[in-house]
């Protein structure tokens, strides 16, 4: 979506163009456009090169480290990172922890973890769901029992993303079973290489480890290691994921996957013409498009209330909703658009060394990958069901 910038915010824009063109990877722009798996090693050189330029942290305060943008700037640079098909900046260190140690943390857990996030000396991951927990968070079992200076943390987390790579985890324990659920749960800083953390990778539709099981069997956590005050964890949790769900909407990946769309319908053939010019086909292609500016909008509006101090509310459900229903759209027009190429389905001929070789044109290869992969969109993060409780309790009053 093109917005009516000012004078200084174009200038922002043409210097984070610049920037991108001079220091982005162009093995790392071929992965990403081609949808190929990303090393740990690639997410840590990408951090490092925007980290040495002080854009890491676009939504930290200066005073932490971060860049102190506004909400346009912010917006502009991840609209320009997926125009040049830049690596994502993984979230939950960033994006996640990050707000939520400088609202509560401790002037120690802030001076300690804050630096290593931007360095990338801690890779962290997000120990929310499990079993029985997932978009219904209050039910969480894993306990954390007091014992002296420490916490014992026995229980289970799961969907845990990217955790194999992560040697930290914060996360959501019991610490109390008294009152309503939501009162007895607390927020724990947890090092994954401590004695009784196991990681067990789940390998998904589309043949990728990407999300794990993590379980803990009387793991001792410093108490020091909780953030803010014990049983008071949900209030730590629902700020954290009005900026996760603000975030999801994914307006920036759903520009490229739609560019990407018209790209591969410009080349891809129907009865003769180009699959653009198919009536039904473009008709579908403008739908997408039009729900896709209405949504950059509103997100657009959430953050800059973030930006202002004020927390978002049910507004994020809602960007949560539409934004996963759009990407998934996307998805399922560019899987249509490839044509008989989307039906191959080999993990392993993605991957670099294979000997299988490429199926289709190298726009096909990953389509169908992609649109499995994605499917999970509309699950995580708060499924979309639960999402469109909280609007209708929140904004219709049902």
């Amino acid at each position: 979506m093109d917005l009516n910038y000012t004078d200084e915010q174009k200038a922002f824009r043409d210097e984070v163009r610049s920037y991108l063109a001079e220091k982005l990877p162009a093995r790392l722009v071929e992965k990403v456009r081609l949808g190929k798996t990303l090393t740990k090693q690639d997410h840590e050189e990408w951090h490092a090169i925007l980290n040495e330029r002080g854009w890491l942290a676009g939504n930290w305060p200066k005073t932490f480290g971060g860049a102190g943008w506004d909400a346009v700037q912010r917006h502009i640079f991840e609209d320009e990172m997926t125009r040049a098909a830049a690596p994502r900046i993984v979230p939950f260190g960033l994006g996640m922890l990050g707000p939520v140690l400088q609202k509560f943390g401790s002037k120690a857990q802030q001076d300690h973890y804050l630096p290593r996030i931007l360095s990338g000396d801690d890779w962290w991951c997000q120990g929310y769901s499990e079993p029985g927990a997932g978009s219904d968070l209050a039910s969480v079992r894993t306990t954390a029992e007091r014992d002296g200076d420490d916490y014992i943390v026995n229980g289970q987390k799961t969907w845990t993303t990217l955790g194999q790579h992560a040697n930290m985890i914060f996360c959501l324990v019991r610490t109390s079973k008294e009152g309503k659920p939501q009162e007895g749960i607390s927020f724990l800083l947890i090092d994954m290489n401590s004695p009784g953390v196991k990681v067990r990778p789940i390998v998904l539709i589309d043949g990728e480890p990407e999300v794990n099981e993590v379980f803990f069997d009387d793991v001792r956590v410093p108490v020091e290691n909780r953030v803010g005050e014990e049983n008071k964890g949900w209030t730590y949790a629902k700020y954290l994921l009005t900026h996760e769900r603000t975030n999801i909407a994914g307006v920036g990946f759903a520009n490229a996957g739609l560019e990407n769309l018209k790209r591969i319908a410009r080349l891809e053939r129907a009865n003769g013409r180009p699959l653009i010019e198919n009536p039904h086909f473009a008709a579908r292609i403008a739908r997408v498009e039009i729900d896709l500016m209405a949504m950059s909008t509103t997100n657009l509006r959430v953050v800059s209330k973030a930006a202002a101090g004020q927390a978002p509310g049910a507004e994020s459900s809602m960007l949560k909703i539409k934004g996963t229903v759009i990407r998934q759209e996307i998805n399922a027009l560019t899987r249509s658009a490839v044509g008989p190429y989307a039906m191959p389905f080999a993990s392993e001929a993605l991957e670099d060394g294979s000997n299988l070789g490429p199926v289709g044109p190298d726009y096909a290869e990953t389509a169908t990958a992609q649109y499995l992969n994605n499917r999970k969109l509309s699950i995580f993060g708060g499924s979309n069901e639960i999402q469109r409780a909280i609007l209708s309790k929140a904004i219709l009053e049902l």
